[in-house]
């Protein structure tokens, strides 16, 4: 593991694994979010569905939303430490 994180400093890139498995994390729990966000309207514009208030969609999925930016954030700002 030591040696592949000498050869990422080596040439240059900018995150290491474990970036890019954070990001990976965390883009998958703002797809899961969003897709939890989605829904709940009405076909007919004069009937009135209370399914888009639902707790689904006014908890739960803004919760995700923010942790999957918090999860991003880390993942970007995370830097192995220097051995």
């Amino acid at each position: 593991m030591e040696n592949k994180e000498e050869n990422n400093k080596n040439l240059g890139f900018a995150f290491g694994l474990l970036n890019y498995v954070l990001m990976g994390v965390g883009l998958v729990i703002l797809a899961l979010g969003y897709i939890l966000l989605s829904g709940g309207g009405s076909d007919d514009p004069n009937t009135f569905n209370p399914a888009m208030f639902d707790n689904r969609r006014l908890v739960v999925a803004p919760i995700l939303i923010v942790v999957g930016f918090v999860v991003e954030i880390l993942a970007i700002m995370y830097k192995a430490r220097k051995k």
